[in-house]
């Protein structure tokens, strides 16, 4: 486990609750909630954090949620209890991730990719860890193709990076380097912020 990420949602834990719900989640519920309705089979959702998303799942679905953090997932228990249906919770950083080639049929984030030290790896597991023809589906902040906007994210990201998540990532990019088929990438935002639907190639 990368302990030295952990310790930096550890500490983030105790705010991003605060920082988060009067603001994002009220803003992206609406396409979140459309978003998570794809939802079928069996799921791994990665980076449940402090569980911000789990009142967007649908109901009845079979859901493994993990994140890296235990603090978080302290704080996402008392969430995971009140859904309608099956969501189990496990500490796991996903560069280790230990379930059997093809235990899923989809596998989901939620602006988790940006956080991730090594993304191509990560997503190389999660690759691994789905049925062949299985989903992947993100919704992720990522960098911009517009000047100067570019390359202002590309400048904030040194200090975006110490407190949180980078700001300036090639998620598209790296999705498709990790041996995925990208389907559809949606800008919810500008080009920052994207759902992307991938496949992993039968």
């Amino acid at each position: 486990m990368d302990l030295r990420t952990k310790k930096k949602w550890d500490r983030a834990s105790s705010f991003l609750n605060l920082f988060q719900s009067f603001g994002a989640e009220r803003r992206w519920a609406p396409v979140k909630q459309e978003f998570f309705r794809a939802m079928q089979g069996k799921v791994l959702f990665v980076g449940v954090g402090t569980g911000l998303d789990i009142p967007s799942f649908p109901p009845n679905r079979d859901i493994i949620g993990i994140d890296i953090s235990d603090r978080m997932l302290a704080r996402a228990t008392s969430k995971a209890r009140m859904y309608r249906g099956r969501l189990e919770l496990r500490q796991l950083d996903v560069h280790d991730i230990d379930f059997a080639p093809g235990t899923f049929d989809q596998v989901f984030t939620s602006c988790t990719f940006c956080s991730v030290p090594n993304p191509v790896r990560g997503l190389e597991v999660l690759r691994r860890v789905l049925k062949p023809g299985g989903e992947l589906r993100m919704f992720e902040h990522t960098g911009s193709g517009y000047f100067p906007f570019n390359c202002l994210l590309h400048l904030m990201n040194p200090v975006a990076r110490l407190i949180g998540p980078e700001i300036s990532r090639d998620t598209v990019g790296n999705v498709v380097r990790a041996g995925f088929q990208i389907v559809r990438v949606r800008h919810a935002y500008l080009d920052v912020l994207k759902t992307i639907h991938a496949v992993l190639p039968a």
